[in-house]
């Protein structure tokens, strides 16, 4: 049995242990979090132990570094004194780079991961970068791990940045969207409460079209738009006010604050 060590039991940590506990995948769970009634209530949620920063380290296969960027220089200088022969580390802080764990881990195995809010209810996708010393074993508990809360992409470290202005912070965007859609209901004489049920409802069934049909997203649009009809009459408008424009800078602005965040850390 593997055993999973988190430090740190915020939202992502309790979304992992959900899909774990859903998928019956056998693994032992430890916590640690600065504040110790935050581990113990998810331990009595899911049949974990609350313990110590140094015995999460010692028994865990697997140790999940699940803290802010701002504690992750403070915890790999603690990590930096521990024994991690034959240990993996999966980091799931944004804006640090893998060799910033590989100079102060050096030698042991690292996972890098971008992940999304939609961890929440199982249907995340997560990016994955491996690192040099990452044995295949370790590599296939880390896919497990997140098959358990959506779907994973390994790539390369210097395409994490653009994985998260794609995926990592890609939910809000399209909630964003659902809102605006919401709001331009009401103005046409809806309420609020119809307006945000059918955006809602529309966003979940049009994600899932995505998902489940075989035909691109370009695809399923031009599926959609009948010449000169309502649907095509909405894109025009897109087209004309620049929407592509739009979402390029704005994916372009989060990755370049991605990269900014990273020189941060090292500076």
């Amino acid at each position: 049995m593997n055993k999973i060590g988190f430090i740190g039991t915020g939202n992502l940590a309790g979304s992992i242990l959900k899909g774990l506990n859903q998928r019956n995948l056998d693994f032992e769970i430890y916590l640690n979090n600065k504040t110790k009634q935050k581990a113990d209530a998810l331990a009595q949620q899911f049949n974990a132990k609350s313990c110590s920063f140094s015995e999460v380290v010692a028994e865990s296969d697997v140790i999940f570094l699940a803290v802010k960027p701002k504690d992750i220089k403070g915890l790999l200088n603690d990590l930096s004194g521990c024994s991690l022969s034959g240990k993996l580390i999966i980091t799931v802080a944004a804006g640090i780079g893998l060799s910033v764990y590989e100079q102060a881990l050096p030698g042991v195995g690292i996972v890098r991961v971008m992940p999304n809010t939609s961890c929440a209810v199982l249907q995340a996708i997560t990016g994955m970068v491996r690192g040099k010393y990452v044995t295949d074993e370790q590599a296939k508990i880390a896919e497990q791990i997140f098959s358990a809360v959506g779907k994973f992409l390994w790539v390369e470290d210097q395409k994490i940045n653009a994985v998260t202005a794609v995926s990592g912070s890609g939910p809000a965007y399209f909630y964003f969207f659902a809102e605006m859609m919401a709001q331009a209901g009401v103005e046409l004489g809806l309420s609020s409460e119809e307006a945000i049920i059918l955006a809602r409802e529309t966003l979940v069934g049009a994600g899932k079209m995505v998902a489940e049909d075989s035909r691109s997203p370009q695809e399923l649009r031009q599926a959609v738009t009948s010449p000169n009809g309502t649907t095509y009459e909405a894109i025009e408008v897109f087209r004309k006010e620049g929407l592509n424009e739009i979402v390029s800078k704005a994916m372009e602005a989060c990755f370049k604050r991605a990269v900014e965040m990273e020189g941060e850390y090292m500076g």
